[in-house]
């Protein structure tokens, strides 16, 4: 994994700042990886046997922690519930997280890049975890949906800026959410 030092450097060659001028902005994905897999394949053998189609429960859920003053681990959250009604077949529980570094970006444009962009960078890689997690529970690798996280992360900004104005607060200004 990489040091904070690397991942400074990184971002001034990612900013075209290889002279040592680091007021360019920049953002990007230092690393990325699994941090917590959870497979539970309850009723084994027993579930190989039902024929009836699973009802598929697929939950996200996005959270950033400050690893550093420009390093931040973005954490996406994929809950998936497999049940029939003779009971669950499956589910698997994935935070798959990735290091992003940002320098000299607006908050509001920061935020989004955590909470729209990460994520989408993010998604194909936990959405194969999640597959081949299915898989080697002995049942067809699920390939989840792609999710709009940047259409999500608007609709979360509307939401809680028209909860806000119906509680006769002002809004918050653009980016805070």
């Amino acid at each position: 994994m990489a040091e904070e030092g690397d991942v400074l450097t990184d971002l001034n060659n990612a900013a075209g700042a290889g002279n040592g001028a680091d007021n360019q902005p920049a953002a990007g994905i230092i690393t990325q990886y699994v941090k917590d897999l959870s497979v539970e394949n309850p009723n084994a053998p027993d579930s190989f046997q039902w024929q009836d189609q699973p009802k598929m429960d697929v939950q996200f859920n996005i959270g950033a922690e400050p690893v550093s003053t420009e390093v931040t681990e973005v954490t996406l959250k994929m809950n998936i519930n497999a049940t029939t009604e003779k009971g669950t077949i499956y589910i698997v529980e994935l935070d798959y997280c990735g290091l992003v570094g940002i320098r000299n970006v607006p908050e509001d444009q920061a935020h989004a890049f955590m909470f729209a962009e990460a994520p989408r960078i993010l998604f194909p890689f936990a959405r194969r975890v999640v597959a081949d997690a299915v898989r080697d529970a002995g049942f067809p690798p699920l390939m989840v949906d792609p999710v709009d996280f940047n259409g999500l992360y608007i609709q979360q900004l509307q939401a809680k800026r028209a909860q806000e104005e119906a509680a006769g607060g002002t809004p918050p200004p653009s980016g805070d959410a």
